[in-house]
């Protein structure tokens, strides 16, 4: 693939939380005090700074599911 192009080959489960996903990345970001591309395009922070917001993001949503299922009282 040449440099640049993006293939988003990840299909997703649920296609229409995808806008919900993006604006979660950057309000995690918001969190961590990463300055975020007005533009869109992340290609310009450091791979430290992605790294930090993804693993934000999936820390914050495992404790969701956690609590999602202590509320349930542990049933699935």
């Amino acid at each position: 693939m040449a440099q640049g192009q993006y293939n988003d080959s990840n299909q997703k489960v649920v296609p229409q939380a995808k806008q919900a996903l993006e604006q979660f990345k950057y309000e995690v970001a918001n969190e961590l005090g990463i300055q975020t591309p007005a533009d869109g395009y992340w290609g310009t922070l450091t791979s430290r700074d992605c790294g930090a917001v993804g693993g934000h993001m999936v820390k914050k949503m495992i404790q969701q599911a956690e609590q999602t299922l202590m509320n349930k009282g542990g049933k699935l």
